[in-house]
């Protein structure tokens, strides 16, 4: 891993993504040939752009992670902005892919991602007919 990404962990991952208004997830492993492939494509990107946090979570080491967002397969990609996980999807992506999906990302206007999210939690709340403030 190069000085360009960060290793994450269970007992950093909160303070890492919370703190970055934009983090770049790969959840891979060793074995992976497909992650293996997308490593390198993964680490131009984050030398390309530096205001990025790009991050790796390896789901061997750090299986509650990978439990914890549902990974099923691997390498999977999660973009998230301002503490919200914008995509996820897995594959290994192509340079060119990737750099469009980082693209998107930034032109995300998250004030409509948040109003979004909000809608949904109240939609959620209402079918399963929690009061609000019931959390």
């Amino acid at each position: 891993m190069s000085s360009s990404t960060v290793e994450l962990t269970k007992d950093n991952f909160d303070e890492i993504v919370s703190d970055s208004g934009f983090v770049l997830i790969d959840f891979w492993a060793e074995w992976c040939g497909p992650c293996r492939q997308f490593a390198p494509v993964f680490e131009k990107a984050a030398e390309r752009h530096q205001d990025i946090v790009f991050a790796k979570v390896d789901t061997e080491a750090q299986p509650e992670l990978a439990v914890s967002f549902e990974i099923q397969s691997i390498p999977t990609l999660m973009i998230v902005r301002d503490n919200i996980a914008v995509f996820a999807e897995p594959g290994a992506l192509p340079e060119a892919a990737l750099e469009d999906l980082i693209r998107q990302a930034r032109d995300l206007d998250m004030d409509e991602v948040r109003a979004s999210v909000a809608a949904a939690r109240q939609r959620a709340q209402g079918a399963s007919g929690a009061a609000p403030g019931d959390e």
